[in-house]
């Protein structure tokens, strides 16, 4: 196959699939790893889609769920800042939910050391606190998604019907002052909004580029939420919208403060 041959179809691919690793695609059209990274770093140039460490993604398509291992690596830095303001609104003694997002993944690192409870159905948490002895974890199981890397389904949400915490902090595929907080599946949308429900305090975590869009399926108004906290400030057309309906907006301009800004 020819060099453009195959970057045509690495295009066809991601756009189909909206994420492919380079291991895969390297045993697809059986070249090496070094290849198919020049192959997306030209097709980034393009603007086809954006690299990330293993892979590639594109942020486009309302039921668009990229591999959990892809976005892990996707928009480090911002995800640390956000779990950096988290990490600040969380207390020992605390029971806090964190959901299935690569985000809240980041916040359990954050928290690492701190003494309280975690319920999740989000297998790379489970994993990383499951020799903590000053994390209280409750698991919860399901049918398991593979890119995911997470549970879903029934079994989950007749477990977290069972659960109420102090906080929960979930994440979502998009968000826009039109239609609210959208996800791309309605499996994950359902445990999130259930455990909005379920606790006192809501808190949805996004970076900057989930907003001003609209995925598949809705998870909650603004009103729903405590707060929003997200790695940098947002239009002036947001604090409008949002603060209205009694919801703040965290901002990753005070990483480095004291406390967390709400505007």
């Amino acid at each position: 196959m020819l060099a453009a041959e195959r970057k045509q179809r690495i295009r066809e691919i991601i756009l189909e699939k909206k994420s492919a690793s380079v291991a895969a695609l390297a045993k697809l059209f059986s070249v090496t790893d070094e290849t198919i990274r020049r192959d997306l770093k030209y097709l980034e140039k393009e603007g086809v889609l954006i690299r990330t460490y293993g892979g590639a993604f594109i942020q486009s398509g309302v039921e668009n769920l990229v591999d959990a291992e892809i976005r892990k690596n996707a928009y480090k830095q911002e995800k640390e800042e956000i779990a950096a303001l988290c990490e600040q609104l969380i207390s020992n003694g605390d029971a806090i939910f964190l959901d299935n997002s690569t985000t809240c993944y980041y916040i359990a690192r954050a928290i690492a050391d701190m003494h309280v409870t975690v319920v999740t159905n989000n297998l790379m948490i489970i994993s990383l606190f499951s020799k903590s002895e000053n994390i209280r974890l409750v698991s919860v199981g399901g049918e398991f998604s593979v890119t995911e890397q997470s549970f879903y389904g029934t079994i989950a949400l007749k477990t977290l019907r069972e659960y109420f915490v102090d906080k929960a902090f979930i994440s979502c595929r998009s968000l826009s002052l039109t239609n609210g907080v959208t996800e791309s599946t309605d499996q994950w949308a359902l445990i999130r909004h259930l455990m909005i429900e379920h606790s006192d305090r809501r808190y949805l975590v996004a970076d900057h580029t989930k907003f001003g869009q609209t995925s598949f399926v809705r998870i909650s108004g603004f009103d729903e939420l405590t707060a929003i906290v997200t790695d940098r400030p947002l239009d002036d057309a947001w604090y409008e919208k949002v603060e209205q309906v009694g919801c703040d907006i965290i901002c990753g301009n005070a990483v480095n403060g004291p406390a967390p800004a709400m505007h």
